[in-house]
């Protein structure tokens, strides 16, 4: 296999998992790190590769096959510009810019150069969200009703500490956390069509929320709520229930999703099934049948990494496309102006 060569710009927290992942490919290999931190020079010191200051930095000197752009928010529209401009194919971690408007600008200016340009909705390469997907497309739960839905745990302090821009609007959990939910509703029960929102700072009191519930409205007519927090002591989150990021602590009998249908549900990622044996038998009083089906577990990064060495080979299509990337930062996006505004929000 040609071992393509990949940069990391920004070596903070997601940085550096995207780094490590890279060192454990076997279809690419880390080129260089873009940061101007004390931290990132010892981490290119201790892999042995090269630091640049900058993109315009690193175009000039090594002419990677591609980059991760694992940059605060803000940087995401200007950093991944500069790939375009410079032929390369980018990684943009999620969400793919901080407003909209900027997203669509990204997306159009890739799509006008024709330069692959991938979003890093990780899950989106999660086996137990492929799972999922196969059970529900299956008709085994009949037409979707609903969704129950949460992403509840706690972020401790030296989390906003080691990057203050976490505390300011576009840093919490709607653009950070709701995001991936989003993206992982829409692959799972369909198109998100409407939302409601409620927001709070009232634990942290930082300029950015802290909690918000949601109330969602899907093209198919199931409808689905959720919540987020990143100051709640509780374990009903993908990190804490996938065993996916061994960072994390695993908790086997809590679930983040139920996926309700005519005929039945499914927990996810515990893949607990509850079901009618006969549709026409369907009644509260009548038992389920229940079942767990079986997955295999493999690391999500890891496996969004050999497929964005694939896509640079071009031996793959973007799965995560800026496109899509766009239309889950639509729907945060609604969500933020749903909470702001106390009104339902259509999205188009």
């Amino acid at each position: 296999m040609n071992r393509v060569r990949i940069a990391v710009a920004g070596a903070g927290l997601i940085g550096l998992r995207h780094i490590e992942e890279i060192g454990n490919s076997r279809g690419s290999v880390l080129s260089g790190i873009v940061d101007v931190s004390p931290k990132a020079a010892d981490t290119a010191e201790r892999l042995g590769v090269p630091l640049h200051a900058s993109l315009t930095e690193l175009f000039a000197e090594d002419k990677t096959d591609g980059v991760v752009l694992a940059t605060p928010n803000q940087l995401h529209v200007e950093q991944g510009l500069q790939c375009i401009a410079a032929g390369v194919p980018a990684l943009v971690e999620k969400p793919i810019a901080h407003t909209l408007a900027e997203g669509i600008r990204l997306c159009e200016a890739a799509e006008r150069a024709n330069v692959k340009l991938l979003v890093g909705h990780h899950r989106i390469h999660s086996p137990i969200l492929h799972k999922a997907c196969e059970i529900i497309d299956s008709g085994l739960l009949g037409p979707i009703v609903g969704v129950i839905g949460s992403a509840v745990f706690y972020k401790p302090d030296d989390y906003f500490d080691e990057a203050p821009w976490r505390r300011q609007p576009g840093g919490g959990p709607i653009l950070i956390n709701m995001t991936h939910e989003v993206g992982s509703l829409r692959r799972m029960v369909g198109e998100i069509v409407a939302v409601q929102a409620f927001t709070s700072n009232a634990t942290r009191g930082f300029p950015v929320e802290d909690t918000v519930a949601v109330n969602l409205r899907f093209a198919n007519g199931a409808l689905g709520t959720f919540l987020v927090s990143d100051t709640a002591g509780c374990a009903r989150s993908w990190e804490h229930t996938s065993q996916e990021n061994k960072s994390y602590p695993f908790y086997p009998d809590e679930d983040c999703y139920t996926i309700i249908g005519t005929n039945g549900s499914l927990a996810v990622p515990t893949m607990r099934i509850k079901y009618y044996e006969k549709k026409e038998d369907r009644s509260w009083w009548k038992p389920f049948q229940t079942r767990v089906a079986a997955l295999e577990r493999r690391d999500p990064l890891a496996e969004q990494i050999e497929h964005f060495a694939a896509v640079i080979r071009g031996e793959a299509e973007p799965l995560v496309t800026a496109r899509d990337g766009l239309q889950n930062l639509r729907v945060t996006d609604a969500i933020v102006e749903a909470a702001k505004t106390g009104r339902t929000v259509n999205i188009n």
